[in-house]
């Protein structure tokens, strides 16, 4: 994974949740952009994964894929 992709949809503007894919299987849900952030040389992430609110600093490297997650936003029902 390059870190221009992670770096283009962490800086989005809006902000859209997405999970990162690691080599393992394992994902992480970054629900906010203040969950996450990335060392200086930019070689690793540090994360805090929404379901358990545990923060993991993983390798760039290890980072296989970047899945886009729905807002979780419901719609509101019109009133007829």
């Amino acid at each position: 994974m390059n870190v221009k992709e992670i770096r283009d949809l962490y800086m989005a503007a809006p902000f859209r949740p997405f999970e990162l894919v690691l080599t393992n299987g394992t994902t992480i849900q970054i629900a906010h952009p203040e969950f996450m952030m990335f060392s200086p040389d930019y070689r690793t992430v540090h994360a805090v994964d929404a379901r358990d609110e545990v923060a993991k600093r993983i390798d760039v490297k290890m980072i296989i894929a970047l899945n886009e997650l729905k807002n979780g936003v419901a719609r509101r029902k019109r009133k007829r």
